[in-house]
């Protein structure tokens, strides 16, 4: 497979600070590739070295040159910190930035696609931050990149705007378009990325699939019992085989498959025991992050249910499983 983006032992240093320290990444055409890690890990700097905007030792290749040799009309970027003419209207920007390159796309398509048709003709000093974003993206998609690098796309855009820029990206990537996303939103990151690489003070520590990261590093699915009994509850757990620890106000039983809750159930029901509620939860991206950073990355955390004695439960999410239990 052809890559688009490759970058071989990088290294980069301000003064006695190392932002890059031997970094090798290698994205295939048509491949999401999601870039995270804590604030000062290289991200943004490696984005700048791969756009030829920041020199680096190693080498650094964008559809087979030096990034500063690429076609312009062929790749996009919108860096983290974007600041266009306030006084123009969303329309006149797209326009303007639009007239910069051989080909463009149409401006009232660019507006429709994130979100801003309606106020296409407001100033961009008057848009919310949100919509001031959305311009931004649309200006870096105005020509139709082969290759797009987004750097905190959403940043400032609420969840609902979010999500239809995410089916925006989605889109992009079926049709071919080779994406380079930095962000701290695990839900972004997870849902658009076909592999993630995570940047620790400088060097990439770990690169997969989502899936591959979750189960290497991610730990196991867990199962919360909230009860007042619960050193008694760990015991009766413990003894029908589960891998349970009492906690003050309840039990944690490790490695749980959501088949395997209403045993735990059983187990809890034959001794007598009652319980609050049970929350079951899988792990996720932002399980990974903290295990290899040992910081708490945005978002909500590991994927999870929750159900309360005699009462329907409510999933949280789609892919969780729940169990009624009974006092």
């Amino acid at each position: 497979m052809h890559e688009a983006l490759v970058a071989t032992d990088v290294t980069k240093r301000y003064g006695e600070t190392v932002a890059l320290d031997g970094v090798d990444l290698s994205v295939a055409d048509g491949e999401v590739f999601g870039l995270i890690g804590p604030n000062g890990a290289g991200k943004t700097t490696l984005v700048r070295a791969l756009t030829g905007t920041t020199a680096v030792d190693g080498e650094v290749r964008v559809q087979d040159r030096h990034p500063t040799d690429v076609d312009a009309d062929r790749v996009g970027l919108l860096p983290q910190s974007f600041s266009p003419p306030t006084r123009l209207t969303a329309r006149e920007l797209i326009d303007y930035y639009g007239g910069l390159y051989e080909t463009a796309r149409d401006t009232d398509e660019i507006l429709s696609t994130v979100g801003l048709a309606e106020t296409a003709d407001s100033w961009y000093e008057t848009l919310s931050g949100g919509q001031q974003r959305r311009v931004c993206v649309g200006i870096a998609l105005v020509n139709d990149p082969d290759v797009l690098f987004l750097d905190e796309p959403t940043t400032g855009i609420d969840p609902a705007g979010r999500r239809s820029l995410w089916s925006v990206l989605e889109t992009l990537a079926d049709g071919g378009t080779t994406i380079l996303l930095t962000s701290h939103s695990m839900a972004e990151v997870q849902r658009l990325s076909d592999r993630v690489g995570l940047l620790r003070d400088g060097q990439l520590v770990a690169v997969g699939t989502p899936d591959e990261l979750i189960a290497d590093h991610g730990g196991g699915s867990r199962l919360v019992i909230d009860t007042d009994a619960s050193e008694a509850a760990a015991d009766a757990l413990a003894d029908a085989g589960f891998a349970a620890t009492a906690e003050p106000t309840a039990v944690v039983v490790d490695n749980v498959s959501p088949v395997d809750i209403g045993d735990a159930v059983d187990a809890l029901s034959a001794a007598d025991l009652p319980y609050e509620s049970l929350t079951w939860s899988e792990p996720t991206l932002e399980d990974v992050y903290l295990q290899l950073t040992g910081e708490s990355f945005e978002g909500a955390g590991s994927r999870s249910a929750t159900a309360t004695p005699a009462v329907d439960s409510t999933a949280e999410t789609d892919t969780a499983a729940t169990q009624e239990g009974r006092q």
